[in-house]
């Protein structure tokens, strides 16, 4: 049986020294601007903004909202869970396509390949609350990813250093699953180190990553008889491992020729150890603009390599599960406004980390419940739905986002966001900003508005402080819409708008 409800400690790593100091001590500016540029805004104003002002970039994935999974634990979320299949159609049906779903994570670098298992997936541990030290998966692993929906990337081992059963591992996977997206070989190979199997001894450095991550490249692409088959990098926040390193090696070997895509992963905070998390610094606009632009080099780096899309290939609030911050109301802003940054800047896709089942604070859904972030996700979804390019319109110094939505060169959308703080600690009025924009398409007399809401940034579903967007809420058990559609109607004169949005508050208007 495999023991897919055993809790994992919070994804994606427990041994993450790495990774805490370079993310807390980013985190620690990017809060200090946020907090500067916030208290120089004040509270109740009101701001203008031409929806033609901005330079449009081409959104090129029909779904950039996708969703990861933890390797170990995935056959738990489709098959104990009730709400995975219903939570990604809907997600399905707002985008216009089908999610695209990664499977990976910490354990897939502790997993080994059984062709001769009838489980799923099988493990021990002596303490339910402990991470499987290692584990072993069979074929029946890859009938259920051949199931989902979408493109579907599967993590395969590269720490142990076994090549051999990655490559059956990759057979097998190109043998069941008709939605075959890629193949990742290793997942962060910026945390291993000199006493993992992989490095055989030797100093574990960038340029040792690169020599074998091409190699292994090479030997699993070659024995699928494969192109454009891998996705490369996997690398935890750049820039000492990162694209920009692998990349010119890819080229003189030849490799390249094996990567259908590239990936970085990321977090703008960390939960781990002792870390501290805030939630006023993750959901303001500055912050996700600064922290999402240090991504910048990558961008140029990969698109450098020719034609291949470059994904956050896992991302969430904060590693380690995000204890904290991550449940809440004010992830779910920060989810549409780091979706939108990040494909503003050029990550083509971003696949959202889920972990253990009733032991990742980050996840989106679980047995009973449909967590606030969720609410984000699928706002996000609905407003890049048939979108061919996106404009930020404001100029990021403040907590006012505003994006400007293109279909086919046409403004079809528009989304505004006030990020500004509202904890359920607060003993003031909710202040709220009204927005003019102005540059509506010609001849829109009327437009219609879906609004996201909460009664406090910190509100989280499980607590029965429950979203809504449009009105509708999402059921707890099966993940079914519920509640009917509400539209704002927003007056156009002359091409111009006035909305008022709350703080904490997203509105996506239809033109």
């Amino acid at each position: 049986m495999p023991p897919t409800s055993r809790p994992l400690p919070p994804t994606p790593h427990s041994n993450t020294s790495d990774r805490m100091l370079p993310t807390n001590t980013l985190f620690s500016v990017l809060l200090s601007l946020a907090v500067a540029s916030a208290a120089v805004v004040p509270r109740d104003a009101s701001a203008s903004f031409d929806l033609n002002s901005g330079s449009g970039t081409a959104v090129k994935d029909p779904a950039p909202v996708a969703v990861s999974i933890e390797f170990f634990t995935f056959p738990g979320y489709v098959q104990d869970l009730d709400t995975t299949s219903q939570c990604l159609n809907n997600l399905d049906r707002a985008a216009g396509a089908a999610t695209r779903v990664r499977i990976g994570g910490t354990t897939q670098d502790r997993a080994t390949y059984d062709p001769t298992s009838s489980s799923a997936v099988n493990y021990y541990v002596a303490d339910p609350a402990d991470a499987p030290a290692n584990l072993t998966y069979g074929p029946s692993f890859f009938d259920l990813a051949s199931k989902l929906n979408g493109p579907t990337t599967i993590g395969l081992n590269r720490r142990l250093n076994n090549i051999n059963n990655t490559i059956a591992a990759a057979e097998q996977a190109v043998k069941t699953m008709n939605n075959l997206y890629a193949i990742e070989l290793g997942n962060e190979p910026d945390l291993y180190s000199s006493s993992d199997p992989i490095a055989d001894g030797q100093s574990w450095t960038p340029a040792l990553d690169a020599q074998i991550q091409v190699d292994w490249q090479k030997q699993v692409a070659t024995s699928l008889n494969k192109k454009d088959i891998i996705q490369g990098g996997v690398f935890l926040q750049p820039p000492k491992f990162s694209i920009q390193e692998l990349g010119p090696l890819e080229q003189s070997s030849g490799s390249i020729d094996y990567v259908k895509s590239w990936a970085d992963h990321a977090y703008p905070q960390s939960a781990c150890g002792d870390s501290t998390t805030n939630l006023e610094g993750l959901q303001n606009h500055t912050t996700i603009v600064n922290f999402v632009k240090g991504f910048e080099a990558e961008v140029t780096a990969a698109k450098s390599l020719g034609e291949r899309p470059l994904f956050f290939g896992e991302t969430n609030s904060a590693t380690c599960g995000g204890g904290g911050i991550s449940p809440t109301y004010g992830a779910a802003l920060w989810i549409v406004d780091y979706v939108f940054q990040s494909v503003k800047l050029g990550y083509e896709r971003l696949y959202f980390h889920q972990g253990t089942i009733g032991n990742s604070p980050y996840s989106w859904w679980g047995k009973s419940n449909v967590f606030a972030p969720y609410y984000g996700a699928y706002f996000a979804a609905s407003a890049l739905k048939d979108v061919t390019s996106i404009s930020q319109i404001d100029d990021g110094s403040s907590h006012v986002a505003v994006y400007a939505l293109h279909s086919h060169d046409c403004i079809s959308k528009a989304v505004v966001l006030n990020t500004f703080y509202y904890p359920n600690t607060t003993t003031t009025a909710r202040s709220s900003e009204d927005i003019t924009l102005t540059g509506l398409p010609n001849g829109v007399k009327k437009a219609k508005a879906k609004r996201l809401t909460a009664e406090y940034s910190t509100s989280q579903v499980e607590l029965g402080q429950v979203p809504t967007f449009g009105g509708q809420t999402f059921d707890n058990e099966s993940c079914h819409v519920q509640g009917k559609e509400q539209y704002e109607t927003v007056e156009v004169n002359k091409g111009r708008a006035t909305i008022s949005v709350a703080a904490s508050e997203a509105l996506l208007i239809y033109f």
